[in-house]
């Protein structure tokens, strides 16, 4: 069943499957209408005919390949020009799982195109409209990789990493004027994502492999309790907050005039 309150519109990348498919499902449920863009116009069809019985929301589909320009430009004109969006999610990306060195450079840009190019650019688009409102929310699906990068392909832990470090920024710069930023990262989530990575999540420890409906109950809950980042395996906040409390202390002494003492540099 739906809420009632009508909490304007959600716009879901990557929505076909996996992760942007169940938050589609679960963001239907609590009043928002939905546009999910993919690239696979069948798979959101179907989506959108079940979502749109299930919930009683509107729910537009938009084919679009956002590893390609002209699409994301597509995109963009809808986040700019729809008034009755208060939601981006930016889920759409592809990983690697190989060495960089048996990588093939095409495809390590065409995910820098994708992970990190396109997301900005949408968030981009959407930004400003809700600033003008002092209200909007802004979802970036990271990945636990942004902070442990020798985990899988170095150039995928780079993308992810850009998305945790642009959405920090965007919460500096946005917080007093109204608009939510939420950084989530997942660990290992079973999701197609990892055929298409070359590793099959069948190979992986199964103990460390979460499910979809979990990954993203616990974001939403996470969004709800007022996070900016959630990783929704890590047992405790306080393991979070030490982290960032970590990166924070080292600001003072980040840019200073003469180098560290133990360089043993003259003046």
């Amino acid at each position: 069943m739906s809420e009632t309150t009508h909490k304007g519109t959600a716009v879901i990348t990557g929505a076909s499957t996996g992760i942007g498919a169940v938050y589609a499902d679960r963001l239907a449920r609590r009043g928002y209408d939905l546009i999910l863009v993919a690239r696979n116009r069948e798979r959101l069809g179907k989506l959108a005919d079940r979502l749109s019985t299930s919930s009683g929301r509107s729910v537009q589909v938009v084919a679009a390949d956002l590893g390609r320009k002209e699409d994301v430009r597509r995109v963009e004109d809808i986040l700019r020009t729809d008034a009755s969006i208060t939601m981006l999610v930016n889920n759409a990306g592809v990983g690697g799982a190989a060495p960089l060195l048996q990588s093939d450079a095409d495809q390590m840009e065409a995910m820098i195109d994708l992970n990190v190019t396109s997301l900005t650019r949408l968030t981009y688009a959407v930004a400003p409209r809700f600033v003008e409102r002092a209200n909007g929310t802004i979802v970036n699906i990271a990945s636990i990789v942004a902070v442990a990068p020798e985990l899988l392909n170095g150039v995928y832990g780079g993308t992810k990493a850009f998305v945790l470090a642009f959405s920090q920024s965007l919460r500096h710069e946005l917080a007093d004027k109204g608009v939510r930023v939420h950084a989530v990262l997942p660990g290992a989530i079973r999701t197609e994502f990892w055929d298409v990575a070359g590793m099959p999540v069948e190979n992986l420890p199964q103990g460390m492999v979460m499910s979809v409906d979990h990954l993203v109950d616990a974001a939403l809950a996470g969004l709800d309790q007022g996070e900016f980042a959630t990783v929704p395996s890590l047992p405790e906040a306080a393991d979070w907050n030490a982290f960032e409390a970590a990166r924070v202390a080292l600001g003072p002494n980040l840019s200073r005039e003469v180098p560290g003492a133990r360089y043993g540099v003259s003046a």
